[in-house]
C-alpha cells in the first residue's frame, strides 16, 4: 500500500459537538488532496433492556434527516472527550429513559463514517433497570417506547430504522444474547 502524508490540517469551523477541517494531503502520485475532515469527541450509546426482555428505544427529531427516527439513547462525550464512555452511557440511559442501571456490559465499538469523520461510539448493554428520573436537555424532546428484539430487526430490514449506531447495536445484541 502506498504511502500518504498530511502535510497541513486546517480548521475551517468550531462547533458545539464538531469542528470541521481541510486537510491537505500528498497522495501516491505526488499530487496534493484536499480532504474534509470532521473531527468529534467521541461517543457511547446504551440498549436498555428491560426484565421482560424488551429494548427501550427513544423517538426523536433529527435536523440532518429532517424528520423523527427511533435510536438507542446515546450522546457525546464530556470534557472534552476525556469522560469514560461507560460513564457517558449511563448517563445517557438516564437522561433519556429516566432508568437507571449498575449492570452496564460493554458490546460494540463502532466508527460511524470512516470516510471522513473520526467519531467513535461504544456501545453498552444496560440490564436490572430501575426507574429513575428522565432529565432531557433543553432542546432534547424524545419519547421513549419499548420493542422486541424481534421487531426492531423487522424495522431494520424494512428500512424504519436507519440509524448505524442503532443497527449495529441491535444486531449485535441479538447474536449475544438471543442464538
Amino acid at each position: 500500500m502506498a504511502e500518504l502524508k498530511r502535510l497541513k490540517r486546517e480548521l475551517i469551523h468550531k462547533g458545539s459537538i464538531i469542528d470541521l477541517y481541510k486537510d491537505y494531503v500528498e497522495i501516491p502520485n505526488g499530487n496534493i488532496a484536499e480532504w474534509d475532515f470532521i473531527g468529534h469527541k467521541g461517543a457511547a450509546a446504551i440498549v436498555p433492556v428491560t426484565d421482560e426482555g424488551k429494548i427501550l428505544m427513544v423517538r426523536q427529531f433529527r435536523n440532518a434527516m429532517d424528520r423523527n427516527t427511533l435510536e438507542i439513547p446515546a450522546g457525546g462525550l464530556n470534557s472534552g472527550g476525556q469522560e469514560p464512555t461507560i460513564e457517558c452511557a449511563a448517563r445517557e440511559l438516564e437522561e433519556e429513559t429516566g432508568y437507571k442501571s449498575q449492570e452496564l456490559e460493554f458490546l460494540i465499538s463502532i466508527a460511524t463514517s470512516v470516510a471522513f469523520c473520526n467519531e467513535m461510539i461504544d456501545i453498552y448493554v444496560a440490564k436490572n433497570l430501575k426507574p429513575s428520573k428522565q432529565n432531557l436537555d433543553d432542546d432534547e424532546f424524545v419519547d421513549v417506547e419499548e420493542y422486541s428484539v424481534d421487531e426492531l430487526c423487522n424495522m431494520i430490514f424494512t428500512g424504519i430504522i436507519q440509524d448505524s449506531k442503532t443497527i449495529s447495536a441491535i444486531l449485535a445484541y441479538k447474536e449475544k444474547y438471543c442464538s
